[in-house]
């Protein structure tokens, strides 16, 4: 399975929400936004080394704090020697190898976002709780569904408590679950590890396994590469 997840707007929480499910999954996340990457990474081989020829897929995945990591580099030269025609086979070859795989796309409609999403089985779309997020996270189901990559669920980030989270379901027409705001998704992100790593008793891993349940299970509206086979 390869997952992508995605969001039509930055600073929403996609980072956070690829790293939690994978590390819920036991899946390998790649870090797809080649000009924005924000997954924590390491010495070694990234993304922009793969897509350039310059190093192989699984040279590059290695564990960070107990999770499966394909990271991006973080340069502008990086990204402008990237060849994002070789993100498909580098996401398959990491699927044939370590099972599962989640992916951190880029914002918006960008080509390489598009190119992800071709690619995955399954898409997850996240997006904040204020009525600005809906036309943006709609616009990103759109391309999903130009691309045949069908939307398993909706992750309303940052929530508050009690929020009725219907309306996002609604728009977007896949089953919606909210991840609140917490003080513990910070602390870790801080330390660039899954909140189920740094503080295991917080109530929002509980909240991040039901978003992980909801995209690895959940019915999806467009064709799957299972369907193709």
């Amino acid at each position: 399975m390869i997952l992508a997840v995605a969001g039509g707007k930055g600073g929403v929480g996609k980072s956070t929400v690829a790293l939690n499910v994978a590390d819920a999954l036991a899946a390998t996340v790649v870090d797809a936004d080649l000009a924005m990457a924000d997954l924590p990474g390491g010495r070694g081989p990234d993304l922009h080394d793969v897509l350039a020829g310059r190093a192989s897929a699984l040279e590059a995945v290695r564990s960070v704090a107990g999770v499966r990591v394909l990271s991006c580099g973080r340069t502008l030269a990086g990204a402008r020697a990237s060849d994002v025609r070789r993100l498909r086979p580098t996401l398959e070859v990491v699927e044939r190898e370590f099972g599962a795989v989640v992916v951190d796309c880029p914002a918006g409609m960008a080509a390489d976002a598009g190119v992800a999403l071709a690619v995955a089985d399954r898409v997850g779309i996240v997006c904040e709780p204020t009525a600005f997020a809906v036309p943006a996270a709609v616009r990103t189901r759109a391309l999903a569904r130009e691309l045949d990559a069908g939307l398993a669920g909706v992750v309303v980030n940052r929530a508050p408590d009690g929020l009725d989270v219907s309306r996002f379901s609604q728009a977007l027409g896949a089953p919606a679950v909210a991840v609140p705001e917490s003080d513990a998704v910070a602390s870790a992100q801080a330390q660039g590890r899954p909140v189920a790593r740094e503080d295991p008793d917080a109530p929002v891993v509980d909240a991040f396994a039901t978003v992980a349940r909801t995209l690895a299970d959940g019915a999806t509206d467009g064709r799957t590469r299972s369907d193709e086979a």
